[in-house]
Parts: structure tokens; sequence; C-alpha cells
């Protein structure tokens, strides 16, 4: 076990308090204790890719180290800059990357973390980076040692945390709900208005594992859901290139920081999607499988954005007035449709993770 605080000290202690990433469960103790402790030196970002391009930015204006944190999974949305910006061979700015190893091969964990993590050491080697797997505080001093090391080459270095190795002590804040509309109670609603033969493409994270919950625990019988299990930001692009070739009906469920990850992707779906497509945002302003981090997306006008980037109407819902009327005025008027809900945080424990993935494929495909 290593204390954040123990971290913070070294990374200070190098000259370098710039931080910012993506959040994420196994550094979930990290980013709150910065959002509490640190806010004015810390910013959320919408993707890794950004979260470095910042990193880069401050170097450049300050010429000291920034640290970017993020899951392993984020390295490939932080490829591009980190390559061809940050890279020696081409600008050498140093850079110190702090990376949850979710699917590390010493613990048990999700086939999608399981094919990341086994690869996430040889990915580091491959782009040339110096690394120290933190496990206690010895590795902080061999960690301590490349940053200087960074520093005085203009190169980049990374440390690999596992699950449970960073511990902080009274530093955890009470999810904060943003908005108060029973997530359960809306999704149930959902489920209860939908055709059988509606399918429905569902964001990674607490939306994927709670419609499983519901669909078992209300007994609904069919079996025409796709997960996404991995792939954050992605949703909609999987549900537009599915709905661009197929007769079905296809709602996608996404949530806020999945769609602020790849924002692109609206306007995409604005200018090709087809009226058999009708896309969910379930709203909560936080990263809610990942300690609840704010995604800031309480100051964005989605009707005026969803308008103007090609979606023929929009819908709200923010509290039970009318919700049912509401929710299927949305799914059968004709036209590619928006509509946000303002949902509070998932209040359901011990949530159920997709199992055999192959088969939830396969019935999909059906």
């Amino acid at each position: 076990m290593i204390k954040i605080h123990s971290l913070i000290k070294l990374l200070k202690k190098n000259n370098s308090y710039f931080f910012t990433g993506v959040p994420d469960s196994v550094l979930e103790d990290l980013s709150n204790y910065l959002q509490k402790k640190d806010r004015k030196n810390h910013i959320i970002a919408t993707n890794e890719g950004s979260a470095i391009s910042l990193g880069i930015g401050h170097y450049l204006s300050t010429n000291k180290l920034p640290i970017v944190y993020m899951q392993n999974s984020g390295l490939s949305n932080a490829l591009n800059p980190l390559i061809s910006i940050a890279h020696k061979k081409v600008y050498s700015i140093p850079l110190i990357l702090i990376i949850g190893w979710r699917g590390s091969p010493r613990f048990k964990d999700e086939p999608q973390h399981k094919v990341k993590g086994g690869v996430t050491e040889k990915f580091l080697k491959l782009l040339d980076i110096k690394y120290t797997i933190l496990r206690t505080n010895t590795d902080l001093n061999r960690f301590n040692k490349q940053i200087k090391f960074a520093k005085k080459n203009k190169t980049i270095v990374a440390c690999l945390i596992e699950k449970g190795t960073l511990k902080g002590k009274n530093i955890l804040e009470k999810k904060k709900d943003y908005y108060n509309l029973d997530k359960e109670f809306f999704l149930k609603t959902l489920l209860d208005s939908l055709n059988k033969k509606t399918k429905i493409i569902v964001s990674t994270g607490y939306n994927s594992r709670e419609i499983i919950y519901l669909k078992k625990k209300y007994k609904f019988q069919n079996d025409n859901d796709f997960y996404m299990v991995g792939g954050m930001g992605h949703t909609l692009s999987v549900a537009l290139g599915y709905s661009l070739s197929s007769k079905n009906k296809i709602i996608c469920i996404d949530g806020d920081g999945s769609l602020l990850m790849h924002l692109g992707s609206l306007k995409t779906a604005g200018t090709f999607g087809t009226k058999n497509l009708k896309y969910i945002l379930l709203n909560n302003n936080s990263h809610d499988s990942v300690g609840g981090q704010r995604t800031y997306s309480d100051s964005v006008d989605f009707l005026k954005l969803s308008k103007s980037l090609g979606f023929k109407y929009y819908y709200n819902i923010k509290n039970k007035n009318n919700l049912k009327k509401t929710v299927k005025q949305f799914l059968f008027k004709s036209g590619l449709g928006f509509l946000e809900v303002k949902v509070g945080n998932s209040r359901i424990k011990n949530l159920p993770r997709p199992k055999d993935l192959i088969k939830i494929k396969n019935q999909f495909m059906k």
C-alpha cells in the first residue's frame, strides 16, 4: 500500500504541481484527493488524449512536468499526442503518467480489462516509456529517479498502479446527486415501454450493469441488448453503425461522461442517422462508477446542441411528471431523436456484470 500523500509529496518535490486526467476506479482516491485538496491545479479532462494535450500546453508555458492520470484502457486515446507531439523524436516533451492498471496479471478481472492489462507493459515498452510498478514505498524511490531522468532528458515516464495500492485517509467526499429522478425508476419505465423487437445498445459502466439487473429483477424476457463493456465514448457510434444497416429500431443509452469523451459522434449521428435510431442521454453530471467526480455536463444546453447537429427532435425529462407519456412520445415520434434524462446517481448495490460476452453478441445479432 502507498499513501496518496506520499506520492503527491514526491511529485511536488520534483516541482510538478499540475494534474489532469480521466477518472478511473483504480485511481479513485487520487482524483478525489485532488478535487478536495488541490482543485486549482487539477483539471478533469473529457478524454485521455485531451489530458495529454493539456499537459503538453502546461509544460510549454511553465517548463514544469505535468502529471496525467488515466486507466490503462485510456492509453489508446492518449496514443496520438503521446507519439506525434510529446515523443522524444518529435518535440521531446517530458510528461509524468499515472496509470491505473486494470487487468494486472496478479488480479482477477473482467475480460475486457484482462486483454488490455496483459499488453499494458508491452505497450509502454513499444512507446519507449520508462515505467515503475508502484506497490511499496521502495518503488516510489525508483519512480523518483525516473522522474529526474525525464526532466533531464526531456522524455516521458510512467507508473503503473494496481487496484488497492493507493490509499488516502479522510479524503473521500460523499457522492453528490445533482438531479433527483431515480435512475432505476426511469429505466424500468423505459423497458416497459419498448417493443419486444427493439434493440438496445448501452454504454459502459453502471448503465449496462443496471439494465442487466433490472431485466432480471422485473423478468424481462427479450435478449436484444448489447453492452459496451469497454470502449467508453463509442456507444453512439456503434449504435449508428448498427442502425444504418438494419430495419430494427435501435435505442442507444449513453452516459454524460461517455458522450463528452467523444462528443464529435453526435455530429456524425446528426448527419447520417436515420429515423430508426433513438438516443437517450442519462445525465447525472458525474462519473458515477469511478467515484462520482463531476463531468460539468450540467452547463451544456443539449437542446440547442442536438438540434444544431442534425437531430430532428429533443425531449427532456427531469422528474416523474408525465414520465411514461413523454417516454412513449419520444420512442414513437418519427425521426432521429434525442432524449436527455436528468437522473440521480445509481442507488443499486452489488450490480451484476455481463457474463459470456460471445453469447450476448450472438443473441443480439439474431
